[in-house]
């Protein structure tokens, strides 16, 4: 949003600036805000592997059994086998004797009824009924409890029971605002078919009607069943009870998934269908492809992760262990759980003797604390974990080596100040330095938290990491996505490299990461990917040559960019039983041009979660682009009412403000957005806003401020010099312009205006 109140003095020209691609951005972190979206896709519409299965095809547990006596008694009442149940006096575990549990001004009164189960409460209107308990969901160390609603919605109670201290809970960490926040318990947080239902039963088919904005979600089996994880047993019945099978005769289509002999990455990423923290991209999964035509990995983000790439968030287990030596060095999830009672194979240090010698690290001179004492537990010093939905403590499996000198530095957790609480980060990293020298070995986390602080040379470090194949692949791909928020040329050529990876999550983060490129880089480099194998790949690169000119295609290379359009078309509407699937539905059409389109979804949006801030942030810049200022103004206002820490939104209500002339009430949200972010060029446009009231004072503060973050701030310097210029200070505005012409000795305004003085 330019500012159309621009001063000239000598040929230049300063202005408010802003980012190319507000759209982009607020896509950015839509994707973090909802990272447990469920996407579908409808194969039978493309040429896509269509599913060669159905429900009808999967035969139940009993079927397994004959065969298979030990594989079944270690499954059965194991978590996959309770993972979802019929409510009844067998499978409910809370207390249920007329007892009230109340919570956040709300109250749950838990009673039975003629062999039945309810519990008394405010609906989604506010108004206080019974509900019936139609199904237990999980087991242990919590049990939830599901509610049939309208619309076949199963909504799940954020009223929890802790099978362990035998008591009521709130399971939800953030309380919802009103009644209508999405996050409340009768709205789409907590609604069983999209958030929860795809990975706790089988061969589950969420089946959303977006026009009558309702479920028909059905299943093949209640439970994680063995035909969850092995597929449909009905062919391989059948080959088992054939005279082929006698013969010992092969007959294709006739084995069975998830076998012992798979090999270890293969297995990993079976596992991680539901053991990660992703988003899905088919409708059903019906073990066909790869993990990446059906689901999407989520990388290390802020947020789900710390920034040394230690769990945070509740990311379960795959991007963890995707980090690990273990997984480098082909250790499978099988080497550790027995893959159907789900136990561990060994009890305490004796799990990592069976590959690390117990002599040599299962000792004081290893781990300097008694043997047998829990600071001498492998996993307490190279598996820490935290507690989520309240009671559930999970370890992270990147298994590493405790570094409380970066804790010093970054404020990163560390594994020795998880037992020693009592003591600082400085004390346990002189501990360590005490014990194993001054030297650790060399570890991405430092690369990756030197990047998250915008530290100089970070840059370098992260096309450094790209380089080395030693590193984790999920590691890289995070790396790929920080290096695309600095406008860095090495950055720039790390991404086209590695849009022809081996990997599909480097690939496809690559890909993910083009938006910004110039048209014909993306012809180039993306075009070949519209043919890439893999669905989320594909469809990806479609997605960032979408804004390519009309005609920039060959006929051929046209036919397949709208191919995987329309894959990616189908996945938006099959998204829509999420706010965020409509706000996503609205940055597809507003990057076509679609205006009303775009406008109709973002609305969508924000009716089923009024609290939606980046949808709001896209309809308030879609209004800017149609000049209707005073609607623009309005939704960013929402936002910061909402969310007063939310500098982009700051920053966009400043500068429309500015551009309003509306400076005085500019400012203010422009220094509230420098000083949230640490953005210098938020700085620069907060400064700008000062010297545009003739307060130069604060101007100069603010620019330099900006320069004190980042020194080669060509903006921030550029206004320094312009200020002192129109004061005719020129002697302070000298050295200002002669950094700027080291930084770009070619540009000739730099050189009039230094000849100028």
């Amino acid at each position: 949003m330019a500012s159309a109140d621009t001063y000239n003095s000598a040929q230049m020209q300063t202005k408010f600036k802003r980012p190319a691609s507000l759209v982009y951005l607020i896509f950015i972190s839509c994707l973090l805000w909802y990272a447990a979206t469920t996407l579908q896709f409808c194969s039978q519409e493309l040429g896509y592997a269509s599913h060669q299965i159905n429900k009808s095809d999967f035969l139940g547990d009993q079927y397994c059994q004959s065969c298979h006596q030990e594989a079944y008694n270690d499954w059965y009442n194991s978590h996959h086998d309770l993972a979802m149940q019929e409510a009844n006096e067998k499978t409910v575990l809370g207390n249920f004797d007329d007892i009230t549990f109340e919570m956040d001004d709300s109250a749950f009164r838990f009673f039975k009824k003629e062999g039945k189960y309810y519990v008394h409460t405010q609906g989604p209107e506010g108004i206080p009924q019974d509900f019936e308990i139609k199904y237990t969901f999980g087991v242990e160390p919590l049990q939830q409890y599901l509610i049939e609603f309208p619309g076949g919605r199963m909504q799940c109670l954020p009223a929890t029971w802790d099978t362990e201290k035998q008591k009521w809970y709130n399971v939800q960490v953030e309380k919802p605002q009103d009644q209508e926040d999405w996050m409340h318990w009768s709205k789409g947080s907590m609604t069983w078919n999209t958030m929860c239902a795809d990975c706790h039963s089988t061969y589950l088919d969420k089946n959303y009607d977006g026009k009558a904005d309702a479920f028909q979600t059905d299943w093949a089996i209640i439970d994680v069943s063995c035909e969850a994880c092995h597929g449909p047993g009905k062919q391989h019945v059948a080959y088992i009870n054939s005279k082929a099978y006698k013969k010992g005769e092969t007959v294709d289509g006739s084995y069975l998934e998830l076998t012992a002999n798979l090999q270890s990455k293969e297995q990993v990423e079976q596992c991680a269908r539901c053991h990660s923290f992703r988003t899905q991209i088919s409708d059903v999964f019906d073990h066909s492809g790869k993990l990446m035509d059906h689901y999407v990995p989520n990388l290390l983000h802020p947020g789900s992760y710390y920034g040394d790439g230690q769990i945070l968030g509740e990311v379960y287990v795959y991007g963890s262990f995707l980090q690990s030596k273990m997984y480098a060095h082909n250790v499978k999830c099988t080497n550790c759980h027995n893959p159907h009672s789900l136990n561990l194979i060994a009890i305490g240090n004796d799990l990592c003797a069976q590959c690390h010698v117990k002599e040599t690290y299962d000792v004081e001179a290893h781990h300097f604390h008694p043997v047998g004492s829990e600071g001498a537990q492998c996993i307490n010093c190279h598996m820490t974990g935290r507690n989520y939905m309240g009671d559930d403590y999970r370890r992270d499996h990147s298994f590493r080596v405790p570094r409380p000198d970066l804790s010093v530095r970054y404020q990163t957790p560390n594994a020795c100040n998880q037992c020693h609480t009592d003591k600082s980060s400085v004390w346990a990293a002189g501990a360590v330095e005490e014990w194993y020298g001054k030297e650790r070995a060399p570890h991405y986390a430092e690369a990756l938290l030197a990047a998250n602080n915008g530290e100089p040379g970070a840059v370098s470090g992260l096309v450094h990491m790209m380089e080395d194949t030693m590193t984790a692949e999920i590691v890289r791909a995070t790396a790929l996505w920080i290096l695309s928020q600095h406008n860095d040329p090495q950055g720039q050529s790390a991404i086209l490299e590695a849009l022809q990876n081996e990997n599909d999550l480097i690939r496809h983060t690559a890909a993910s990461n083009m938006e910004a490129f110039p048209a014909e880089i993306k012809l180039q480099y993306l075009t070949p990917l519209l043919q890439d194998s893999v669905l989320a790949i594909r469809t990806q690169a479609a997605l960032s040559m979408i804004d390519l000119p009309q005609g920039s295609l060959a006929a051929t290379y046209a036919e397949h960019l709208q191919s995987a359009l329309k894959e990616y078309e189908i996945i938006l509407a099959q998204q829509i039983d999420f706010p965020s699937g409509h706000m996503m539905q609205g940055q597809y059409y507003h990057r076509q041009g679609d205006l009303p389109r775009a406008e109709a979804a973002y609305k969508e949006a924000i009716r089923k979660d009024p609290y939606l801030s980046s949808a709001r942030m896209n309809l308030g810049n879609l209004y800017y682009q149609q000049q209707q200022l005073d609607r623009a103004e309005e939704q960013f206002f929402k936002v910061v009412d909402v969310e007063p820490q939310n500098g982009e939104a700051h920053y966009y209500l400043g500068l429309l403000l500015a551009e309003q002339q509306k400076l005085k009430a500019a400012t203010p949200h422009l220094g509230k957005a420098a000083k949230i972010t640490g953005n210098p060029r938020y700085y620069y446009n907060w400064g700008l806003s000062y010297q545009h009231q003739q307060l130069r004072k604060e101007a100069e503060a603010a620019f330099l401020q900006g320069l004190e973050i980042d020194p080669n701030s060509m903006e921030n310097l550029y206004a320094l010099s312009i200020l002192h210029i129109q004061q005719q200070e020129g002697a302070k505005a000298r050295p200002y312009l002669e950094q700027l012409l080291k930084m770009d000795p070619q540009n000739a305004q730099f050189q009039q205006l230094l000849q100028a003085l």
